[in-house]
């Protein structure tokens, strides 16, 4: 074929398909092919202190008072322990001190490593509803729901919601709203890449209303969406703390309270 025979060709993608056309948005209520884990009715299929763990309204509804603090507890699906997964749901919290989020991949704490402390004793000066302060739950109570592992963050203030977490296991804040990060082991956690300003995506986040949480967990990549933000990306690689898969499961903690709807999940 000589050159003026080629120079005729289309440029690659372009007349053979609609390269150069956009994406379709992704339609968050569009649930062929994934799960629903909760029937908005009950708690079927779930297990925690459900003292504190309710539904309501048509949601999985927690929270904690100061004349009833729930101290950090947790609320776990018994279907299994996903691996490489979706996950969508909706959320919201009530109350600036709330914090909590969605934990995944994750196990229960070893009861030898108990995080939390001796019984508490309630501080002398009341509620300010003038009601006596409470205490959080005693320990042993709550022992066979206490995670541990990554956790997509939420708090009532916004300085966190949509990082990456990892709960009791050492590492703490890995990536930031806002960052793309790689962990290798032995070495400081690496910054990649910025997905933005983290002060400008949480203008993205909801306060004191509904948002949408969306986690792509795929092999050692895990991705946390908000209302179709990118908040954070963990690219993990850390052979010796990467957790290939574990239970999903809910946190409190803080004072507040949190909703959680419209859960589904997609096995990849």
């Amino acid at each position: 074929m000589g050159q003026a025979a080629l120079s005729q060709q289309p440029p690659a993608g372009r007349g053979r398909g609609g390269g150069f056309t956009e994406p379709d948005p992704v339609d968050f209520s569009d649930h062929t092919g994934w799960t629903s884990l909760f029937d908005g009715k009950t708690l079927t299929g779930w297990d925690g202190d459900k003292s504190y763990w309710h539904v309501q309204d048509g949601a999985i509804a927690v929270e904690s008072t100061c004349e009833k603090p729930t101290g950090t507890i947790y609320l776990i699906w018994q279907g299994g322990e996903p691996a490489d997964f979706e996950l969508k749901l909706e959320m919201k919290g009530e109350g600036a001190a709330v914090n909590g989020g969605i934990q995944y991949r994750g196990a229960i704490l070893d009861p030898n490593r108990a995080r939390r402390a001796g019984p508490a004793r309630a501080p002398d000066t009341p509620c300010p509803s003038g009601a006596p302060r409470g205490v959080p739950p005693a320990p042993e109570t709550q022992a066979k729901w206490d995670m541990l592992g990554p956790q997509f963050d939420f708090d009532g203030r916004n300085n966190f919601t949509g990082q990456f977490y990892e709960q009791a296991t050492g590492r703490g804040i890995i990536a930031w709203r806002g960052q793309v990060v790689r962990t290798e082991q032995g070495k400081h956690p690496r910054l990649l890449a910025s997905l933005g300003d983290r002060n400008e995506l949480a203008g993205y986040v909801h306060i004191d209303d509904w948002n949408q949480y969306h986690l792509i967990a795929r092999g050692n990549v895990m991705t946390h969406i908000v209302n179709g933000r990118v908040m954070s990306t963990l690219i993990d690689e850390d052979v010796s703390m990467f957790r290939k898969s574990g239970l999903i499961g809910f946190e409190i903690e803080g004072t507040g309270k949190i909703w959680i709807r419209n859960i589904w999940l997609k096995k990849l």
